[in-house]
């Protein structure tokens, strides 16, 4: 099993969830107008309580709530968690 990374990195983060077929999503019934919500990576099939959204308003939220991405860094891992960030 691989160590996992955390990262903040935008075009990094898309391009990881890109390259496993993932796209950005939001649990549905969740944020508002200036908010996504919940978020999350669907892999797919799309699950029912989820809803795509724009990258743009993924990371909107992502850096409003302070988020970072933790992920495994090898090609057969889809394993990614949203966690607070460290403050240092």
């Amino acid at each position: 099993m691989s160590e996992g990374k955390t990262t903040t990195d935008h075009a990094t983060i898309r391009q990881w969830v890109e390259a496993r077929g993932g796209r950005p999503a939001r649990v549905k019934g969740t944020g508002s107008a200036r908010d996504a919500g919940l978020l999350r990576v669907d892999f797919g099939p799309q699950e029912d309580r989820l809803e795509p959204i724009s990258w743009e308003q993924f990371f909107e939220t992502f850096e409003r709530s302070k988020l970072a991405f933790l992920y495994q860094d090898n090609q057969d891992s889809r394993f990614t968690k949203l966690i607070r960030r460290h403050s240092h």
